[in-house]
């Protein structure tokens, strides 16, 4: 075997090492997210993306959180790089973010509770070295073996998917949702090449609604809104959940269909991943 050929067998090493090394600072309490600084922000201040912005950036909104070592207070905006972009915003939401010690300015918004153990990075590494794994045992051992871990794998990610749990959650909190008049005060556009050089142009609407609580939310809308780039304008009838106005829709039934599909996808990746293992065990 050539030289080419020995590195090329040791490809596993890089997300093996990264897999291992990340479990083993997230056990320690040493991973980049368990030592930076976490807080509870408070949105002070909304505003709406202009029209024809991109939905890239969210909805700017003004944080006030307080450093749990110091006890200063700090009132940033959320415009850059600040993790993921709020799409659900009222004064008062709360929120979780995190910094480096001593680096307030480089706060950034975290909605994954997992995210705090330290383990997002590792298995992310996980996914591309299992699935090389079954790819280096088919070709080394055959097709039946390829049967056998992919299947494997479907189940595996059938098991681990949150969608199912999700999909349920959802249902529940939207089965007494409260309707309430809305409108669509701006449309944003996106614009992305196609793997063809064809340009797609992508519109979410930014719509607000007042709670019966009194509560003024602003939401980017990515689907559920016919013909978007045209709704700048347009009244509607907006539905939340009374516990969550982040939870809302604007068309029940819709969304009680994806949330079914969802779910059917996820039972179909399992029953593949069972078919596949049998398929496997009886061809070996």
């Amino acid at each position: 075997m050539t030289a080419v050929g020995d590195l090329l067998e040791l490809w596993w090493v890089v997300p093996a090492a990264w897999v291992v090394v990340g479990h083993v600072l997230s056990w320690l309490g040493l991973s980049p997210a368990q030592r930076a600084v976490w807080a509870t922000a408070r949105i002070v201040r909304v505003e709406q993306p202009a029209h024809g912005a991109s939905k890239q950036p969210g909805i700017p909104v003004t944080l006030a959180f307080r450093d749990p070592s110091t006890g200063r207070e700090f009132t940033l905006p959320n415009t850059g790089r600040h993790g993921v972009a709020v799409k659900e915003a009222w004064v008062g939401r709360e929120l979780e973010v995190r910094y480096p010690r001593g680096r307030p300015d480089r706060f950034r918004v975290v909605f994954d509770p997992d995210e705090k153990k330290g383990r997002t990075g590792p298995h992310c590494a996980l996914v591309p070295l299992l699935v090389g794994l079954v790819i280096h045992t088919a070709v080394a051992r055959g097709f039946p073996w390829a049967l056998l871990g992919f299947g494997v794998l479907l189940v595996v990610a059938a098991a681990v998917s949150p969608d199912i749990r999700l999909a349920r959650a959802r249902d529940a909190l939207l089965a007494s949702a409260v309707a309430v008049p809305a409108r669509v005060v701006s449309v944003t556009r996106d614009v992305y090449t196609d793997g063809e050089g064809a340009e797609i142009v992508n519109h979410a609407p930014v719509i607000t609604f007042t709670t019966r609580e009194g509560t003024d939310v602003t939401v980017l809308c990515l689907d559920g809104i016919p013909d978007p780039r045209r709704s700048l304008g347009r009244a509607l009838t907006l539905h939340y959940a009374p516990s969550d106005p982040a939870v809302y829709t604007p068309d029940p039934a819709a969304d009680r269909r994806s949330n079914e599909r969802a779910i059917g996808a996820i039972v179909l990746l399992a029953v593949a991943g069972v078919a596949g293992i049998v398929a496997g065990a009886v061809t070996l």
